[in-house]
């Protein structure tokens, strides 16, 4: 599966693909607007991509950038 075929999924397909095929990579906050408090989750690959799982698992968002790199 390709990050686009993963952004047409439902959110509960997405959270199956998550729970079956990602692997947990660890926490990670991400700035959800300036000023803003972070938004708490964790990240995990998927594929050949990254996604970011909000704790209320209400925020899905893959990415093609590494969020935990440095």
């Amino acid at each position: 599966m390709d990050i686009d075929s993963f952004k047409k999924l439902t959110l509960d397909q997405k959270l199956d693909k998550i729970k079956y095929d990602g692997e947990l990579l660890g926490p990670y906050e991400r700035y959800v607007a300036d000023g803003a408090p972070k938004e708490p989750g964790d990240i995990y690959t998927l594929y050949d991509f990254w996604v970011y799982l909000s704790e209320d698992e209400l925020t899905v968002i893959p990415t093609r950038r590494n969020p935990l790199a440095e």
